[in-house]
């Protein structure tokens, strides 16, 4: 019986060893969790980061992508800019031309050719997208008009168009050269005379007859 009893003892003895052994593990692992957990909130975070960067860097490109389309497009449609601004004297000239010729009534075959090739240039000026700027009777726009001056008019409202020294054209819907214009103002309106005032003058004058009689005797 005592040697059965002493065979339990150590048997005891491991129990109780263990016991304190998982007693004092358990920190460790509440620790080992809590650094687990940190590393993974960590991760997620430089994660959540990552993305943030990599859809800025996509829409960053999307926006370089759609500048260098537009840039490509617009250098498309004003490559011509410079030469179709030189050409423009030209078409002035030949529309003077023809405005005197039709004012003196002398069309002969040099008025004819004149028009004809003055058609032709404004037919290659719609071709490359070149149209006239509207002026004559629209409101003043220093974006598309250059005002040269100003004149009296019933006809129009104040700071209206009445009269274009120059053609304007735009290219593509961008300026390529304003329109020289004269503006409208209001008319001088005279003065009313007033009767007390004529009368004024009535009697001044006939002072000065009466001194000038008066000097002479």
């Amino acid at each position: 019986m005592v040697k059965k009893t002493e065979q339990q003892e150590p048997e005891n003895e491991q129990e109780i060893s263990a016991d304190v052994e998982l007693e004092g593990g358990a920190p460790d692992a509440e620790n080992n969790i809590g650094a687990l957990q940190d590393e993974l909130n960590q991760a997620l975070s430089d994660a959540k980061t990552h993305q943030e960067q990599y859809l800025r860097t996509l829409a960053d490109m999307e926006n370089l992508r759609k500048r260098t389309q537009r840039e490509k497009e617009d250098l498309a449609k004003f490559a011509n800019e410079n030469i179709l601004r030189e050409i423009l004297p030209v078409i002035d000239n030949l529309e003077r031309a023809v405005e005197h010729a039709e004012q003196s009534e002398s069309k002969d075959g040099l008025f004819e050719g004149v028009q004809m090739t003055l058609t032709q240039f404004s037919q290659l000026l719609e071709k490359f997208g070149v149209e006239p700027v509207d002026a004559i009777g629209k409101p003043f726009d220093p974006a598309y008009h250059q005002a040269m001056g100003q004149v009296e008019s019933d006809e129009y409202p104040v700071n209206t168009v009445v009269h274009q020294m120059q053609k304007g054209y735009q290219l593509n819907k961008r300026l390529l050269r304003p329109a020289f214009v004269m503006l409208a103002k209001a008319p001088v309106v005279a003065a009313e005379n007033n009767p007390a005032d004529d009368e004024d003058n009535v009697d001044e004058i006939i002072d000065n007859i009466i001194d000038k009689s008066d000097n002479e005797e």
